[in-house]
């Protein structure tokens, strides 16, 4: 369905569908974590493991990818190592440091609960030209700069609630 025709949308509507979005997929990762025995950090986490591909992440890189501290780290790699999901592996380079690897049976595990939302996803990009998929791309990797840079402020205690009266 390649150049189908869209009715207009403002911002605030894409926005508010964005929103939609998103709370679905938080009470969806819960589900997901739930079903694999982790909780959402965990799952969170091995994301990122698995994510890291051919290059293992550090405790520390682990760390400062969730803004989790050293300490919470080490309770997550511990519960993945404990739910067979991922294991430490010495750092090559650096004695004093692991990485952390996810366990190949457990990949496994964890790509065929989202193997077919990433396929429902792939059917729906084919209604989309290229230059479409690309504006969607720019779009969230943009969205995706603006999250962290807001979180930034968040975590330095820019940004709160007012004060209650």
């Amino acid at each position: 369905m390649l150049g189908k025709s869209r009715p207009p949308a403002t911002a605030g509507e894409a926005i508010a569908r964005m929103d939609q979005y998103v709370a679905l997929g938080l009470i969806g990762q819960q589900e997901v974590a739930q079903l694999l025995g982790l909780n959402v950090t965990d799952l969170t986490c091995l994301g990122h493991v698995l994510g890291a591909g051919d290059a293992p992440l550090s405790a520390g890189d682990l760390a400062e990818l969730t803004h989790l501290t050293t300490g919470a780290v080490t309770g997550v790699i511990n519960r993945l190592e404990r739910a067979g999901y991922a294991h430490r592996r010495p750092d090559p380079t650096d004695r004093r440091r692991v990485r952390v690897v996810a366990d190949p049976a457990a990949a496994v595990r964890v790509v065929a609960v989202y193997e077919p939302f990433y396929a429902r996803l792939g059917a729906l990009f084919a209604d989309y030209s290229p230059a479409e998929v690309a504006v969607i791309a720019d779009w969230f990797g943009r969205a995706t700069a603006e999250m962290q840079a807001h979180l930034t402020r968040v975590r330095a205690g820019e940004i709160g609630p007012p004060p209650a009266e």
